[in-house]
Order: structure tokens, then sequence, then C-alpha cells
């Protein structure tokens, strides 16, 4: 791990102010990991055009980029053919590549599918064959006793055995797009939050360029970029992007938070790699489940609940804004009602923990309430229909008009999205192309 915080301090990104004249041919908007590998690819692509990404935040990739569960995904759960499958596993092929390329260190610790109970055996052989289907590789569903050959400390009648799945520091790895992007030209302003995106009117005083970079993205400060077209990653703040340049407000983002629980130092033994559930299709979430980390320590969770602030990453965090927007749209309302009780529930174990324990018991008898701690939180951006479903697949957007030609916004890059990043650049770098003429 000593290598690895040495990478990390040496790879952090070197931001700057706007230099220069303000202007670019392409801005993108959002310094979390589909940003910065979206503004890698396309500048190596285009190393004659101008790039510039802007951030928010003092730093890169703090978000959703700096609160997952750092793991390396193989493509199991999605539908077969479908574009996140087929993203994922590419994804997951180039991150290890490209991990191996630039020493970045992770773990290819695989990860384990257990079904506890003999109703679960259906569900996990149709992902068997799914996974089988979307070409995960070395797949193999395995019997009790070889689950406590992987995992001497996990109980289960089956489970599927993802030898591929693996763990990685993801905010090292977005930092290193980020380098890789300044090294190529790039320039990465931060501490730039959007609030405008117009078109120009006229040129900037002084220019002899006319009206070259037509478009103007202005931030809280005052501070102006001008571009000949945008590119938005935002995130948890994807649908507010796309309202400020006159785009449609749907999908909306409603923020949910998911706290982790830390097994202390002297228990980690009980856990070798990934420990996951046999997913339940009637909730919309995964499950808690048990996830070691490039630091040694292991995670366990997360829950899944309504956050009152989009940034909201503990308990009493609340912004006005964010929790009227969430409570107030339809979509919200009838997810609630479709999953009252799993909601309910959700909530109760994220207070009393021992009751999150006794859904953990069931993979790992030994576990005890004493042995865990209170952990971190991440905030997940859930696109929610008008009708409550979630959001499961890519969206982007324009619009129409001559600023909602030079837009493109990536309303919803759903999870897998740091395993798929690679991919799903060079999937937006295609779309951006071909709607833009590069």
């Amino acid at each position: 791990m000593r290598s690895a915080m040495f990478v990390f301090k040496r790879l952090r990104c070197a931001p700057v102010r706007l230099q220069h004249r303000g202007v670019c041919d392409v801005a993108v908007v959002g310094g979390g990991i589909v940003g910065l590998a979206s503004a890698r690819e396309l500048l190596l692509r285009h190393p004659d055009l101008t790039f510039t990404l802007l951030e928010k935040e003092k730093e890169l990739a703090l978000h959703q980029t700096g609160h997952n569960s750092g793991v390396i995904h193989s493509g199991i759960y999605y539908t077969p053919g479908s574009l996140k499958a087929r993203l994922c596993v590419k994804g997951a092929s180039l991150a290890y590549s490209y991990c191996d390329s630039k020493g970045i260190p992770y773990r290819r610790c695989g990860k384990l599918i257990v079904a506890v109970e003999r109703e679960e055996l259906p569900r996990l052989k149709a992902l068997y064959e799914r996974g089988l289907k979307n070409n995960v590789k070395e797949l193999r569903l395995i019997d009790a006793r070889a689950i406590r050959e992987r995992e001497p400390y996990c109980r289960g009648i089956m489970a599927l055995d993802s030898p591929h799945t693996g763990i990685v520091d993801w905010r090292l790895v977005a930092l290193t797009y980020g380098k890789d992007f300044q090294q190529a030209g790039g320039s990465i302003v931060t501490g730039f939050e959007a609030s405008d995106i117009t078109m120009a009117k006229e040129s900037p005083a002084g220019s002899t360029e006319g009206l070259k970079y037509p478009v103007v993205i202005r931030s809280k400060e005052g501070e102006e970029v001008r571009c000949r077209y945008v590119l938005t990653c935002g995130g948890l703040y994807s649908d507010r992007l796309s309202e400020i340049s006159g785009c449609s407000a749907e999908p909306r983002i409603v923020p949910f938070r998911g706290d982790y629980l830390v097994l202390k130092p002297e228990k980690s033994y009980l856990i070798r790699g990934n420990i996951y559930p046999v997913p339940d299709p009637q909730f919309p979430f995964l499950g808690v489940h048990f996830t070691p980390r490039m630091d040694g320590s292991v995670w366990l969770g997360p829950n899944a609940v309504l956050a009152f602030k989009r940034e909201g990453y503990n308990l009493y965090d609340f912004n006005a804004k964010d929790f009227t927007d969430a409570l107030s749209f339809r979509g919200l309302q009838k997810l609630v009602l479709k999953n009252l009780v799993y909601g309910v529930g959700e909530m109760y174990r994220g207070v009393f923990l021992s009751a999150q324990v006794k859904i953990l018991q069931k993979y790992i008898p030994e576990l005890g309430r004493s042995d865990i701690v209170r952990g971190p939180s991440g905030v997940r951006a859930q696109a929610l229909d008008p009708e409550g479903n979630l959001v499961d697949d890519f969206v982007f957007d324009g619009g129409v008009g001559e600023l909602g030609s030079r837009v493109l916004h990536v309303r919803n890059a759903p999870s897998p999205a740091a395993t798929s990043s690679l991919a799903i650049a060079e999937m937006i770098a295609d779309e951006l192309e071909s709607r833009f003429s590069l």
C-alpha cells in the first residue's frame, strides 16, 4: 500500500485557473471519472483541438468517484447484449490493462455471489447463464465445500465464483486519467462551478476572432469560458446542468446515500475477496455485501436511503433545494410507494446496526456486533423517470436550436461507471464526433 500512496501523491493533477483567453474548442464540465476519461479519450483522438475540463471542487474526483466501493466488476448482472453488459465486460479488460501500463496497484481477489437459501438457487443459476452470455471470464458455480475453500468463514449452499472481479482505488485511476489529459495538452480548471450555459451575443472585448467560440459557460463567481462545443458529465448534477442549457429536466436525479460499516482490523481475516448476496428482483438495489479495500480494510454494506442533500455524506446533511426537488418529484413518490417496506427496513438497519449485522451473519456467522464500526458513506446519482422506474441505461441529451446543437449532456452513466469508464469514454467520444463532426 505504500507504493499506492506514493503513486497517488505523484499523480495529483495540477489544476490551473483560467489562462490566456479562456477559450477552447471543447469544454468538458465535470471532473469525475467519466468526465476525466472522456476528456482524455477526446484529446488523444483530436490532438489538434483544444480542450478544457471544468470542475466545481478544488480537487478532482471527490464525489461518486471518491466514495465508491472500489470494485472492478466483471459484468454478470446485466441483460445479455445490453449496452451496460458490453461496456462493463470491455471496460474491466481495459481497466486491468490500463492499471498494468500505469503501475496502478490492484488486486484480482474475485467475488462470490452466495446463495444461503434454496429459494435463491434458481436466481443464482440464471445469473450464471447471464454471465456466460455476457462473456464473463472464468465464471463457475461452486458448492458449499468449494465456498469454504475460497472463503473459510463464509457459509452458503451454492455460489457463483467470479475470479475476474477485482478491487482498485478508482480515485487514483481517475487522477491518472487527468494526468494523461494534462500531459497531452489539456487544461483543467478547478473551483469553477458552472451556473449558466448560453450562446454569446458578441465576441469578447479585444478579440479578432469574432464568434469562433460562440458558447459561453459562466461560473458562480462570474468567470467565463468560451468554446465551440460542450460535453457535460455532471453526475449528481447532470439534470441541473441540462436545465441551465435549456434542455430537459428529465430523467431527474435523486440522491441515495449508502452507509458502509467497516470490519475492525483484527477481524479482517474473516474476508478474503468480495462476497455478494443473490439479488432479489423485488427490490431496486443490490443489497449489502463484503468488500475488501486496497488499504487492507473491509467494508460491509451499503444500505440505500434517500439523501437530504446531493452531496450529503452524513446523516444530518441537509439542503432545502435538494430535499424539496426530490420529495416533490412524482417519480420518487411512486418509487417510495412501490418499495415502502423495503425503504423502511433500510432506514431501520441504518440506525440499528445489530439489524444490519443479522443480515451479514447469514454469510459470515462468526461476525458479531462488536466486530464492526460505522464507516464512510457515498451518494449515488440515481436517475428516475416520472413513473418511478430506475433509469438503468445510458442517456444522452442535446437540445434544439443553436445552443442545443453544440451541447451533449451525459444524463445517466449508471453503475458500474467506474469499471466501464474507458469503454464509456470511447462511446461518448464516438457520440461527440457524430453530433459535432469533429
